[in-house]
């Protein structure tokens, strides 16, 4: 690695909050002491450096559950565009003509000003512990989240500074104003070298629940090898920032890494492995289970796990847990006559998983729903995560607020009681079938014989109304039957960050591009048999057995590629904050995500537009924030320099 003399402007606070010795509770809270200069004394005590260790985790809840951030890393992609009610931050991400990409933009801060602070207090922990009597496995946790910041940023950027102010991966007391990029080469040797020493000394088990391991380690250096022989080999000429050569020739012995990471990953579970069905995985009851292996944690005890921030009306903001809003259209919107003849909504806002609080600011794109999408009717009708993914089905809840009306008028003047479905989205197979005419004029609906609910086609998704992801929504023990006093503010369930199952196709992208097809294949089925089995089916709320493993199986089609492995990350990962950085590192965003269909932004609206995207090769980098650089005492040049090319002045 090239030493340069790079300082950066660290506007770093420390905030230690509590990490829980158990799910639902903590015995120590560390007092927050936000500081704009630490003081190196901090970090050579045993308690300064294990409240070091804790900001360390606690960082993590000022992106991930961010509902800021999950638009950076979804909108613009072939899974999401901005919805009906989105603001500019969302318009801009779509990049569809209607906002458009500037070092301003929320997306060009989501992961900067968040990760450099942290970056800092890990190397204070490095440096420090040993002194301090901090044992190996303990300095192991601050190795692995300087490299697990590291790789996040040079994915978001492309090269950034691996000198803070006092060295390279040095620890920094205090404020500085210059800055230089190192290349990213010289980052991925940094990351690395920090999640290989991380491996080295973490334990199998962790020391407290949600605390990191080998295989956590296990699972980002597979990943970092991953993404650094897509970076390397560099199949449609990406240009990267700052410039430098790369040697393709490279490539391969890093996909075999990643290949040979993620496989002893597999065979060496330690606590973690797959779950039995795709929705054990997300099932809010099931929180914490052996398939997540990091989470950004939340409880529904306010005093732990939040950063302070109350369950209310909510915030809006970091450190609380509000992405789920993003992605949840307004259902409450719908009204029906009841026994009585009032006029009342039939589906309330309610603190359960699959709904919550309505934002409308980002809807899934039709195509994903529709004939050759991923989730494709042949898709739909035998595997799991589909009815696992998504709120299809919208039940009745007037009861719980204090309601007495018997039934209310559902579809064909049929009656539709408490705790019943009112509205339904269908599969695209049955369009043909359905009235829309007369059937509920506000919101569009229509009606297919014999049924009770109202329903909608799934190639008529819209900017307004759309299938909800019901896997990052709310949940809540204490409604005491009722709505949810709380159902107005953030989710207090984790934040899922990495999934033993993430091993599986991590693997089987290596896999391919090592032209080992039998072994991708191998690994794809891994994932696709749990697929096809179902235990409970989400939108009826009731337990449901099918197997469907064999025909999953058999639908695996004989050759792997790319695009079939992007396919199956959409399929486990959908809308959980992957899909930027999939197409980023595989260079199949403007080929996958150039055009989209989607509906209107009226309730009625039906009709299918078609958008195009201007996805430029420069903004596989996102730009550097604005306000780091307008901070920077240099000349006006430099500062230029400094900022990605496609997004200077």
């Amino acid at each position: 690695m090239k030493t340069k003399s790079i300082k950066y402007i660290l506007a770093a606070g420390l905030v230690c909050c509590g990490l829980s010795t158990t799910v639902t509770s903590c015995s120590d809270v560390l007092d927050e002491q936000p500081r704009s200069q630490f003081d190196p004394t901090f970090f050579t005590t045993k308690t300064g450096i294990e409240g070091g260790l804790t900001s360390l985790y606690a960082h993590l809840r000022y992106f991930y559950g961010n509902g800021y951030f999950l638009n950076s890393v979804e909108t613009g992609t072939d899974e999401y565009t901005y919805a009906q009610s989105a603001d500019g931050n969302f318009k801009d991400a779509d990049l569809s003509g209607v906002g458009s990409m500037t070092p301003n933009n929320s997306i060009a801060g989501s992961i900067w000003g968040t990760a450099f602070p942290n970056i800092n207090t890990a190397s204070g922990i490095i440096e420090n512990g040993a002194e301090a009597g901090i044992d190996d496995a303990l300095l192991a946790e601050a190795y692995f989240f300087r490299g697990f910041d590291y790789f996040l940023l040079v994915q978001t950027y492309g090269g950034v500074p691996l000198d803070l102010g006092a060295g390279n991966l040095k620890f920094n007391t205090s404020t500085v104003r210059t800055s230089v990029r190192n290349t990213v080469p010289e980052v991925y040797e940094a990351i690395f070298a920090d999640l290989e020493k991380a491996l080295a000394d973490l334990p199998e088990n962790p020391r407290l629940t949600g605390t990191v391991t080998k295989n956590v380690a296990r699972l980002y250096l597979a990943k970092a090898y991953l993404t650094y022989a897509w970076w390397l080999e560099n199949p449609n000429n990406i240009p990267t920032y700052p410039e430098c050569s790369r040697n393709s020739g490279e490539a391969q012995s890093y996909f075999r890494k990643a290949y040979d990471m993620a496989k002893q990953a597999i065979a060496n579970p330690g606590p973690y492995g797959l779950q039995p069905t795709f929705y054990d995985v997300n099932a809010a009851e099931q929180d914490r289970n052996k398939e997540i292996m990091l989470y950004a944690d939340h409880d529904e005890d306010e005093k732990y796990g939040n950063g302070g921030v109350g369950y209310g009306w909510g915030s809006g903001g970091s450190p609380e847990n509000f992405a789920y809003w993003m992605e949840t259209w307004n259902y409450t919107e719908m009204t029906a006559k009841a026994a009585s003849g009032a006029v009342i909504n039939p589906v309330q806002r309610e603190a359960v998983q699959g709904l919550g609080r309505p934002w409308t600011r980002m809807a899934p794109v039709a195509d994903a729903f529709m004939a050759g999408g991923v989730w494709e009717d042949a898709v739909k009708a035998i595997d799991s995560r589909y009815d696992a993914t998504f709120t299809l089905s919208y039940f009745t809840n007037w009861n719980k607020a204090g309601g007495s009306e018997p039934y209310v008028i559902g579809a064909n003047g049929m009656q539709v009681k408490p705790d019943e479905a009112y509205f339904t989205w269908v599969p695209e197979s049955e369009d043909a079938n359905i009235n829309y005419t007369g059937a509920d004029g506000k919101l569009g609906f229509g009606e297919l014989p014999g049924r009770a609910d109202f329903v909608v086609a799934v190639n008529h998704i819209s900017r307004k109304k759309y299938p909800c992801n019901w896997k990052i929504g709310i949940y809540r023990t204490d409604n005491a039957g009722g709505l949810g006093s709380k159902v107005n503010g953030g989710s207090p369930r984790p934040w899922n960050i990495a999934k033993f199952s993430e091993f599986y196709l991590v693997a089987a992208e290596a896999a391919v591009k090592l032209n080992m097809n039998a072994e991708a294949v191998e690994m794809v089925n891994v994932l696709r048999e749990r697929a096809g089995k179902q235990t409970y089916c989400v939108n009826a709320r009731a337990p449901f057995a099918a197997d469907h493993s064999a025909e999953m199986l058999a639908a695996t089609p004989r050759t792997i590629t790319i695009d079939y492995i992007l396919d199956e990350r959409s399929r486990e990962f959908w809308g959980e904050g992957y899909r930027w950085y999939d197409l980023v590192r595989t260079q199949k965003w403007a080929e996958r995500a150039g055009t989209y269909r989607i509906a209107g932004s009226g309730y009625t609206d039906k009709d299918l537009e078609t958008f195009k995207r201007d996805i430029p090769v420069g903004y596989y980098i996102r730009p550097i924030p604005q306000g780091q650089i307008d901070g920077m005492k240099m000349s006006d040049d430099e500062k230029d320099a400094y900022q990605n090319p496609a997004y200077r002045n």
